[in-house]
């Protein structure tokens, strides 16, 4: 009986220095990064959504797994995440780092970046984008236009009952902020990408003009949703939820971001970076069956969505986010 309480006492002073390990490991952190995919790797080759910031901030930074499998990177009180694509693996790996007990994001400048396709007549591809709301474009009902017994544009059908979670407002005073201090940044396009823009929407105007940083609000669909149809429920939807600035582009996770934040109390700490990489109608001969045909890789010169912006606007978007970063770093921005 003896030997049995000294082995529960051991047990229990190990546990013991085990929490109090933690608890002394518990790291403040200032940024958290959440690009959704890399292309190839984390360095030194062509960059996807993470790489840039990657050899940035995170250039030999420790690694730790998280419990939903994906790994958080962690140097000088910066941490970055990359969930994966889509609002199931972005919205698991926002909630598996922000509810990890060896970090404090309590004061931590929350920021989803990536890529996106953008709304024609407003924005061009290499535009960047600072969210002021994010919709959710699977939320609601949603009709096959052939079902349809109206000649209706729009085949999407509000229902309040998904309202909680299916848009968020993000802090007025911290986009408009962070906005001021990058409306003026440079960002580039290239040769083809403008005869591209020009091609495809007979040299109109709003077409022609080079990138430019924005703010607008996001639509995230876990369909990668494009054409005439879809960005007519997009528009509506922006419009359904009184969002403070038109809908500027179409991704696949920053709702589901912003929903954890919001039901962890840190909302306000969120910002959404986006860069334009195409757009999202069909144009310059590209179909629904020649871009998204099974064996038609996404980055394929055999993609007809595609121009050769991808590489310029991830550029653009490191641009951008590291003027925000730094910022924050040195109290320039605050909440």
């Amino acid at each position: 009986m003896k030997k049995v309480l000294i082995a529960v006492f051991l047990i229990l002073v190990v546990c013991f220095a085990v929490s109090a390990q933690s608890v002394a490991e518990n790291k403040d952190i200032k940024v958290l990064l959440f690009p959704k995919f890399e292309v190839g790797e984390m360095a030194a080759d062509a960059p996807g959504e993470a790489q840039l910031y990657y050899e940035a901030y995170f250039d030999g930074a420790k690694s730790y797994s998280l419990k939903d499998g994906s790994t958080l990177y962690v140097k000088d009180n910066m941490a970055m995440c990359v969930t994966g694509a889509g609002k199931v693996s972005a919205a698991t790996a926002a909630m598996a780092v922000l509810t990890d007990p060896r970090f404090d994001f309590s004061n931590a400048l929350i920021i989803s970046t990536g890529c996106a396709g953008s709304a024609p007549e407003t924005t061009v591809m290499g535009d960047v984008f600072i969210a002021t709301a994010a919709v959710d474009f699977d939320l609601g009902h949603h009709a096959d236009p052939r079902d349809m017994t109206t000649d209706s544009v729009t085949t999407w059908f509000h229902n309040s009952d998904y309202d909680d979670t299916a848009y968020v407002i993000l802090s007025p005073s911290l986009t408009d902020k962070a906005f001021e201090l990058v409306k003026d940044v440079e960002v580039q396009t290239t040769p083809l990408t403008l005869k591209y823009m020009a091609s495809g929407f007979d040299n109109a105007s709003w077409a022609l003009r080079k990138p430019m940083v924005m703010k607008g609000t996001v639509c995230s669909g876990d369909n990668f949703f494009k054409g005439e149809y879809d960005l007519a429920n997009a528009h509506l939807i922006v419009k359904t939820y009184n969002c403070p600035d038109p809908l500027v582009a179409g991704e696949m996770e920053d709702v589901a971001i912003g929903i954890v934040l919001k039901r962890l109390g840190l909302l306000d700490h969120y910002l959404i970076i986006r860069d334009s990489v195409n757009m999202l109608v069909f144009m310059n001969g590209a179909t629904p069956e020649n871009s998204w045909s099974e064996g038609i890789a996404f980055f394929s010169e055999d993609n007809t969505e595609l121009s050769d912006i991808f590489n310029t606007a991830m550029e653009n978007n490191f641009k951008v986010g590291r003027l925000i970063i730094d910022a924050f770093l040195d109290g320039t921005l605050t909440f």
